[in-house]
């Protein structure tokens, strides 16, 4: 419910676009705090965002006076599309986190380059086109290091390796480099997630990593308790100064203690906040909001601000274009049997998978698994087999799986397969983002039904 009319005219009289075609909460979260603070929003996605050039004026369908970019550009297989879409918005009405620092942000070796020029503690790393020079300057990070992709999200394409590990200058079609792993405790993997909103902190949590794994991710599963203890000035400055420098409007700044003090992880431009509000009992979403509006030229009640702080309404915003439909949000269609690309710290390779829905696990062949080097055992599993009555126990490694273009990181099994016709099973960890047609086949010179081979049903 709106809390009244804005001062110097009726609600709506400004109106906020947020710029997302997904649909996350924290999308949400900020067009029902736009509307709670009594202005208009509207929600920019596929359904009814246009652009158009008419006797050489061009034209932005809804008109908005100001965008929030939103857009998730960390998980697309081809990012620049999407920053060319919020390059062009942002020519139209100006925009929260601007394409050129979402850009910046979005690479995580720019973003240390940034921050390390502007005198901010960041970790060492490096990055090298050649392999024979990344391999030249891993020895200073031995004997552990963090081997990541430039560009990646919820922890997906890092790893932890060691001096027997294989890397490369790509993973696949990205960039990678190394970077020194930073820990104080190796009982408890931990980093604080610190939000900054218009160069002010709101709020900061300690992120712990989930057992038997070192990312403290929160989409992997990771721990949050409130870290409002934590913010000494040194702390806020630091978070603050790496938004700035890295030209954000809001972010969420990870950061981890080492021996030496505090240094910059990551500076996220589309930062979740669940785990955050969970955490702190803040919500940024009304200081994103408040941002946006102040940048319109409107006026914001704080108390109100400070009111709806203390809520997550992620529920269905009014503004929601009506001709969204269930046929619009259908997932990708995937078959029975699919061309995959198979990406590991040393290799590529392109494969015939088969799809279980039954299976709760992605697995890989050994020897595929050694072919393109997938990261180090992170896990071991039990797995019940359909002709087994006991479970059998695998390693899981991280891979990343290429599907139509979309990556996935996912932690697979890893078995012989050398008996069965598909060096990979795709399991319900992929196939949940699609729909599995059986008719469908990417090797269509076999039959339906030619195969006889018994896969995993689940784990124990």
């Amino acid at each position: 419910m709106s809390t009244g009319t804005p001062p110097g005219g009726d609600a709506g009289e400004t109106t906020v676009g947020v710029l997302s075609l997904h649909n996350s909460k924290e999308t949400k979260a900020i067009l029902n705090a736009v509307d709670d603070l009594g202005y208009g929003a509207e929600w920019l996605r596929a359904e009814n965002l246009a652009v158009e050039i008419e006797d050489g004026e061009p034209r932005l369908e809804p008109d908005v006076d100001v965008v929030v970019n939103r857009l998730l550009l960390s998980k697309e297989g081809y990012p620049a599309e999407l920053l060319g879409l919020a390059a062009t918005v942002e020519r139209l009405a100006p925009m929260l986190n601007r394409p050129p620092a979402t850009l910046t942000a979005l690479h995580k070796f720019a973003s240390a380059a940034a921050l390390s020029d502007a005198g901010l503690p960041v970790p060492d790393a490096l990055m090298a086109l050649s392999k024979d020079r990344m391999e030249e300057g891993r020895d200073r990070f031995d004997p552990e290091f963090v081997y990541k992709t430039a560009i990646g999200t919820h922890g997906g394409g890092t790893w932890k390796l060691g001096e027997e590990d294989t890397i490369n200058p790509k993973v696949g079609t990205r960039q990678a480099f190394i970077q020194q792993f930073l820990e104080r405790d190796p009982e408890s993997h931990t980093d604080l997630r610190v939000y900054v909103v218009g160069g002010e902190v709101v709020g900061a949590m300690r992120r712990h990593a989930p057992e038997d794994d070192w990312r403290t991710n929160v989409a992997l599963g990771g721990n949050v308790e409130d870290a409002g203890d934590a913010l000494t000035d040194e702390v806020v400055d630091i978070a603050t100064r790496a938004t700035d420098v890295v030209g954000l409007d809001y972010a969420g700044v990870d950061l981890v203690e080492g021996d030496e003090g505090w240094f910059i992880l990551e500076v996220n431009p589309t930062a979740g906040f669940k785990g955050l509000f969970e955490a702190t009992g803040r919500s940024p979403a009304p200081h994103i909001a408040r941002l946006a509006l102040d940048c319109a030229g409107a006026t914001v009640d704080e108390e109100a601000v400070r009111r709806l702080e203390t809520t997550l309404d992620d529920s269905r915003p009014s503004c929601a274009p009506r001709i969204e439909t269930e046929e619009a949000s259908e997932p990708a269609v995937i078959g029975y049997i699919e061309e995959v690309d198979v990406i590991g710290t040393s290799g590529r390779k392109s494969i015939m998978a088969k799809s279980d829905t039954g299976a709760t696990r992605t697995s890989i062949d050994a020897r595929l698994a050694a072919d393109v080097g997938t990261g180090p055992i992170k896990d071991i599993v039990k797995i019940k087999s359909g002709s087994l009555k006991s479970g059998k126990s695998r390693p899981v490694v991280d891979v990343v799986v290429g599907v139509g273009g979309t990556q996935h990181t996912v932690a697979a099994s890893v078995e012989d397969r050398s008996h069965m016709d598909y060096p990979m099973l795709l399991g319900r960890d992929i196939l949940e983002h699609y729909r599995v047609d059986v008719r469908r086949r990417a090797d269509s010179d076999l039959g339906p039904g030619e195969n006889a081979e018994e896969e995993e049903l689940a784990e124990e």
